[in-house]
């Protein structure tokens, strides 16, 4: 009788067995319902006491009492849950029904603590079967949360007493066989999940939580042999939608129970995935191991939380002795299993957003052919270089047909493209993409020049021009260069606006200060290249476009001229100059490009560099070519800046007159008697011819120290005079390059003289062309000695008054200065009393020219104009006879354009000085000259007659 009592193996409970008449008694009330002694109904409290009984006595009767007690558990769950819908209704029933399910949980842990190894498996599947199907059936009832609501749904069931009894029980048979084999409880726990998740899972997440690291290793071990139990040998991977959870039942519960735990324990997860993957790459495995890697692999293909947890700490421990490993482990499998495994490598790379530059850093460095200098450690394995290798391309050619065939996201009817995680992750490594490829090393910069292609057109716009605003700011060479046009010909046939996108990126990072000035420079350097067409491959189409955009900003790229950075300016000023500047540019905009490119030429000029001169003479000229007002702004900033402080020293101005004056301080500098006397009001107006007040010095300091000319050699400045009046030419041909090619065109030379007036003389800008007469012109004595001043502080004046008289009549338009500079001449050689005009050089330079330019500008008849050829070899008094004669002239012939009129046939304004009456009576001073001094000017004498 005592061997019927317990289960085999089992020991009996610490009671005496029944007897054989009551054992049978008790089997015919179980399955009756009726008590033998009085005939009346058992009630559910004394069934289910009986089924007690016969678990405990009766092991064949086992399964039908367990079966039994499936129903008071679920009387139970029912009355649980009416009583929470109903909290007035009386709950006496529910009460026995409570002590009844007290009194299963005691005796069922009494069988477990009493033999674990035989009760625990059977209990534990009971009461974890028994959850699930409770969990079902009442998932869809009144009151009872949602699924996917697992706190609540917890909360829930855990205040139910079958439920959490049922839990209790459970929760004691895993602890029983965690120390042995727990595998069984584990197994009742994946069967379960899989028939009745999702509503099973709020029992995964509590025992998950009670027992993390037992049920995350179980689980997977669980996994892993149901994997090869159902022939899923090595390799041979399934992808989603393809069937997985049918052949391979329980892989789908792993997933969810793992995925469950991955929220508070995803370390543990991670753990024990890196502690498989490295134990079947050991030598001693056995067959479950073998299948480790691909059962791995198809739970990241069916579980995206899991990849992104492994990961990262995976592709860390892909060292070469573990890469040699799995060349060696997958050496043997056919074929077409290593093809499908690569594939799936590839899709899971494709679906993985967590470390994926570290993975693409990964690849191509591993697929990367072995140099020469080998790194310490063991060496690669070629067949692992080739895998790589073969991993990259398929990776790349996946990439492009998830990219190209994600439809149009612009239709409003299409549905939402599908993401690509791999992609997603690579958005802000766009730079660290870009200063890769521009390595150029070998394999490696193809392969990521193609990936960032895809990349820009996956998520286009902004990838997209970041990509091509990196590659034109860092590459430093034209092969580098040309990966920018190469990846412009690439984007450029799917995506418009490219090229306007960049430039706008571009100039919105330089103003924002968020690239060093070297790289600015280099920006700008590079601009210029390829709109020039000096990049190779795809630069003559990506330059004729690229010059039309950056055009659009002119102003923009106009103020990094002034940059404080000379390279930066350099650069700029290097761009502007090859590009195709607007027709019509806002007047505002033009004005400041003009004026910051003459401040830039000026620079570039003192530091004397030729390329950065060509450069910006180039853009000048080309500025001055937009329009007519173009060209009048650009001469009259090129004039006035090379009169302004500090440059005119370029063309050898005294340094002293240019610079601002000091203030007066404790030592006296700046001292001026005629400041002084201007302060006290007692400026007086001397109109009586040379008697004026000359400031020769300061009272205790002397006689003014005569004025220096600058260090430069004499050899620079005339360079620098030369090249600016070459600027000058230029500027003023490019509004009407048609017009006046041999010289200067008279509307650019009365802009040029207009300047001149303006920085010479302000107060008499606008005055009167005409000659005034002689008790006028002693009223201005003041202003002359003025002009005469600038005159000889700024040797540019006379180059500057050439060049204006090659453009008749705009000479006429000088004539303020003109009168100014003769009358203070005349007063010089009238008050000298050195016996040669030798004495006062730069006085007889200054005639020589003033009288030449009058004669070029045709302001003087040929006979008077000649003259000047005859003052070096005059006496003081006579030069200034001769030059009294000229004033005469003009007073009488006063130089006005209305005098001049133009000849098409020649394309030039002429003067007909036959219409000016006879000029011979302002010759009788000459003739007496030449006649006192026959013996000298004698061979001169022809060249002055009428």
């Amino acid at each position: 009788m005592s061997a019927l009592c317990d289960p085999p193996g089992a020991a009996s409970p610490p009671r005496p067995p029944p007897s054989a008449q009551e054992l049978a008694q008790e089997v015919k009330a179980f399955l009756s319902g009726v008590d033998p002694a009085h005939g009346t109904k058992l009630s559910p409290q004394e069934h289910a006491r009986c089924a007690l009984l016969l678990l405990r006595s009766l092991p064949p009767a086992r399964h039908a009492a367990l079966q039994h007690l499936r129903g008071l558990f679920d009387e139970q769950v029912c009355a649980h849950l009416l009583a929470r819908d109903n909290p007035g209704a009386p709950g006496a029933g529910n009460a026995a029904l409570e002590e009844v399910v007290q009194e299963v949980q005691r005796v069922l842990a009494e069988f477990v603590r009493a033999n674990p190894k035989a009760w625990a498996p059977v209990v534990s599947a009971w009461s974890i079967e028994l959850m699930g199907q409770l969990s079902s059936k009442y998932a869809g009832r009144h009151g009872v949360p949602h699924a996917a609501s697992l706190n609540e749904l917890l909360q829930l069931w855990m205040s139910c007493k079958a439920t959490r009894t049922l839990m209790d029980i459970y929760t004691q048979c895993l602890s029983a066989m965690i120390g042995g084999c727990p595998d069984a409880c584990v197994d009742a726990l994946l069967d379960t999940s899989v028939q009745h998740s999702p509503h099973f899972d709020w029992v995964v997440a509590h025992i998950g939580s009670s027992f993390p690291n037992t049920i995350i290793s179980r689980v997977l071990s669980c996994g892993l042999k149901d994997f090869c139990a159902h022939g899923a040998a090595p390799g041979d991977l399934l992808f989603p939608g393809a069937g997985a959870d049918k052949r391979v039942p329980k892989i789908a519960s792993v997933v969810g129970i793992l995925g469950h735990l991955a929220s508070r324990h995803s370390g543990s997860i991670k753990q024990e995935l890196l502690r498989m993957f490295h134990e079947s790459l050991g030598p001693a495995r056995d067959q479950h191991q073998k299948a480790t890697v691909p059962f791995l692999l198809q739970l990241a293909v069916m579980s995206p939380a899991l990849l992104g947890t492994v990961s990262a700490e995976l592709v860390d421990s892909l060292k070469p002795p573990v890469l040699n490993q799995l060349h060696q482990h997958f050496a043997a499998l056919p074929r077409d299993e290593l093809d499908n495994m690569v594939s799936i490598v590839v899709h899971l790379i494709c679906q993985t957003s967590a470390g994926a530059h570290r993975i693409l850093h990964f690849l191509v460095n591993t697929a990367m052919p072995a140099s020469v200098i080998t790194a310490p450690g063991p060496p690669l394995h070629d067949g692992v270089r080739e895998a790589c290798d073969r991993v990259v391309q398929l990776l790349l050619l996946n990439l492009q047909k998830l990219v190209y065939n994600r439809g149009s996201p612009n239709a409003a009817e299409a549905p939402l493209p599908r993401p690509v995680p791999f992609l997603d992750a690579l958005r802000p490594h766009v730079r660290e993409l870009c200063v890769e490829t521009l390595r150029l090393e070998r394999k490696r910069f193809l392969w990521q020049h193609q990936l960032l292609a895809l990349l820009a057109v996956y998520s286009a716009p902004h990838c997209a021009t970041d990509a091509l605003f990196h590659l034109l700011t860092l590459a430093r060479a034209p092969d580098e260069l040309a990966l920018a046009t190469q990846l412009y010909a690439v984007l450029s046939s799917c995506l418009t606006d490219l090229l306007p996108a960049t430039v706008k990126t571009c100039v919105c990072q330089i103003h924002a200060g968020r690239l060093p000035d070297a790289q600015v420079a280099q920006l700008f350097r590079n601009l210029a290249s390829v709109v020039q067409g000096d990049t190779g491959d795809g630069g003559p189409a990506m330059g004729t476009q690229l010059g039309a955009v950056l055009a659009r900003h002119l102003h923009d790229l106009g103020q990094l001229l002034l940059h404080r950075d000379g390279d930066v300016a350099e650069a700029a000023c290097l761009l502007l100059s090859v590009l195709p500047l607007p027709r019509a540019p806002a007047p505002a905009q033009l004005l400041g490009t003009v004026r910051a490119a003459s401040h830039q030429f000026f620079l570039v000029l003192r530091r004397q560099n030729a390329a950065n001169l060509g450069c910006s003479s180039r853009l000048l000229a080309r500025l001055s070519a937009v329009s007519p007002a173009a060209a009048k702004a650009v001469l009259q900033q090129l004039v006035e800046g090379a009169l302004r402080r500090g440059n005119a020293e370029l063309f050898g101005a005294c340094p002293e007159k240019t610079n601002p004056p000091e203030e007066n301080g404790a030592g006296g500098a700046g001292v001026s008697l005629l400041d002084t006397n201007r302060r006290f009001t007692a400026a007086v107006n001397f109109s009586g011819g040379v008697w004026s007040v000359f400031h020769a010095g300061v009272i205790g300091r002397g006689l003014k120290a005569p004025p220096g000319r600058g260090e430069r050699p004499p050899e620079e400045l005339a360079n620098n005079i030369q090249t600016f009046l070459s600027l000058l030419l230029r500027c003023s041909r490019g509004a009407r390059p048609g017009e006046s090619s041999g010289g200067i065109h008279p509307e650019a030379a009365k802009a040029v003289a207009a300047a001149l007036v303006e920085n010479v003389c302000p107060e008499a800008a606008g005055a009167e062309l005409t000659w005034p007469p002689e008790e006028q012109a002693r009223g201005t004595v003041e202003r002359d000695l003025r002009i005469c001043r600038r005159f000889r502080d700024h040797p540019l004046l006379f180059p500057l008054l050439r060049l204006v008289a090659a453009g008749r009549p705009a000479l006429c338009y000088c004539s303020v200065l003109l009168r100014g500079l003769l009358a203070s001449l005349m007063a010089h050689w009238e008050a000298c009393r050195d016996n040669g005009t030798a004495g006062s050089p730069w006085h007889l330079q200054a005639s020589c020219a003033l009288v030449a330019a009058m004669a070029e500008g045709s302001l003087l008849p040929p006979v008077l104009g000649n003259m000047h050829e005859l003052f070096p070899h005059l006496a003081p008094f006579e030069v200034h006879l001769l030059l009294l004669s000229l004033w005469e002239y003009l007073r009488e012939n006063s130089p006005l354009p209305q005098k001049f009129t133009f000849q098409p046939e020649r394309g030039l304004f002429r003067r007909d000085f036959s219409r000016d009456g006879d000029v011979g009576k302002h010759l009788a001073v000459l003739h007496s000259v030449l006649h006192k001094n026959i013996h000298r000017l004698g061979l001169l004498a022809g060249r002055f007659c009428p």
